[in-house]
């Protein structure tokens, strides 16, 4: 399989199966209910580990919660943990609406401190790093290679973070030292009480995770500068080889914006799910590249909300044996870069075909799920449809209308057969 890396600007083969394929994506600041656009690294992450093990890889997933930041801070004065911990569980319940269930592990910045610390210190030790006032800076002029990342050159590089006793403007926090009456949470340290910066959050989460080296690093590409130049930098100066391959998702925009609570034009995931439903949702994400920008708008969601109702209704169409080599040509869509909207429209037209158990196994891989097909071949258009409903009732645990269209079939001239594949209609002689 091959990925476009950031960092090489080309496609990256991975290691052929079963690797191990280690993935680090970099996950919510917890202040405010997740905006929908926020879902996208998180999908591509949950969906990366679903096709790699359908191929024969061994996959860990790390999505990793920022619940120390300056954006708490300021969003909750004086009760910054509590809105953390509820804004966490806010953005577990709303990715747990998608029905694909979580990561393989959530860390947090919190549950990390005492591996912040004594990556801080290491870099201190080595010259990296130096201490002003209770502060720690990381010595950017030090740094081979940065701005490599984000294609800038290290001369030209802004201030980050303005303070006037630091050696270099560039330079940028490890650890703050604690403002009392600001910040109502801090940890101990060789530096004096505060707390980390953002940066080394990751750094040190991502290789307490995978050790100094592993495959894949995501995240959003408004991430790429700052935050993942200097996670590499900081990585690198240690001599750990950090990520082989950046894999950066493109902006959500809307009204051709990209979305973001600092521009005002927000919809929560909540509310994209509560409006437009799971299934719709996750259809639409796969409509757009991974790596492109992708517009979010009553239009596109109402054509999403029709494709997976076409999805849905595909048992209509009577089934056929696909082809030799189907399957090979979705792989190989998905193996290209994860070109998600090739792969889409493969899956349609597996399903104008009749190939329903393509059409199962390949939606499956991105938690669209679909109702066992009713396997009656020969059996008219009227009764695979109440066939289906039927299953559907069942499975809802609606008892009495399943027992209600088995009885609408009976009289039609066919019988319903329940089985481990799902259901068969035979006709009756």
């Amino acid at each position: 399989m091959r990925l476009y890396d950031t960092f090489s600007r080309g496609p990256v083969e991975l290691p052929a199966p079963p690797g191990p394929v280690r993935m680090y994506f970099c996950g919510p600041t917890v202040y405010a209910r997740a905006h929908v656009g926020n879902a996208r690294p998180f999908l591509l992450g949950m969906w990366l580990r679903s096709w790699l093990r359908v191929g024969g890889y061994e996959v860990t997933l790390v999505h990793n919660i920022t619940d120390v930041n300056d954006k708490i801070y300021d969003a909750a004065p004086g009760a910054s943990a509590e809105l953390a911990e509820r804004a966490t569980q806010w953005y577990l319940e709303d990715v747990g609406g998608f029905g694909l269930g979580l990561p393989d592990h959530l860390p947090k910045a919190t549950g990390s401190m005492r591996e912040i610390v004594a990556f801080v210190e290491e870099l201190v030790a080595a010259g990296f790093a130096y201490a002003v006032d209770g502060d720690v800076y990381f010595r950017v002029a030090r740094a081979a290679g940065y701005g490599r990342l984000s294609g800038q050159r290290p001369d030209q590089v802004e201030e980050q973070e303005p303070n006037p006793l630091k050696e270099d403007g560039r330079d940028f926090a490890l650890w703050k030292a604690n403002k009392p009456g600001v910040e109502d949470t801090w940890w101990e340290s060789p530096w004096g009480p505060g707390r980390p910066g953002w940066h080394i959050e990751c750094s040190a989460m991502a290789e307490a995770a995978f050790g100094p080296a592993f495959e894949i690093h995501g995240g959003g590409l408004d991430l790429v500068f700052p935050h993942h130049e200097n996670e590499l930098a900081q990585s690198r100066a240690l001599g750990h080889p950090f990520a082989a391959l950046w894999a950066h998702n493109g902006m959500l925009r809307f009204t051709g914006e990209k979305m973001s609570k600092s521009l005002g034009n927000v919809t929560t995931l909540r509310d994209a799910l509560d409006r437009f439903g799971a299934k719709p949702l996750l259809l639409f994400f796969l409509t757009g590249h991974w790596r492109k920008p992708l517009d979010f708008n009553d239009d596109v969601m109402a054509s999403a909300a029709s494709q997976w109702a076409g999805f849905e209704g595909s048992f209509r169409v009577p089934r056929s044996d696909p082809p030799e080599g189907e399957w090979r040509r979705f792989a190989a869509a998905l193996d290209d870069d994860f070109n998600t909207p090739e792969a889409l429209a493969i899956l349609h037209g597996w399903r104008a075909r009749g190939y329903w158990e393509l059409v199962r196994d390949g939606l499956a891989i991105f938690g669209l799920d679909l109702p066992p097909a009713p396997a009656g071949p020969g059996a008219p258009a009227e009764v695979e449809e109440l066939a289906r409903r039927r299953e559907t009732a069942r499975l809802a645990k609606d008892f009495a209308e399943a027992d209600r269209l088995r009885a609408a079939i009976d009289e039609l001239g066919f019988e319903v057969q329940d089985g481990a594949g799902g259901p068969r209609l035979i006709a009756k002689p």
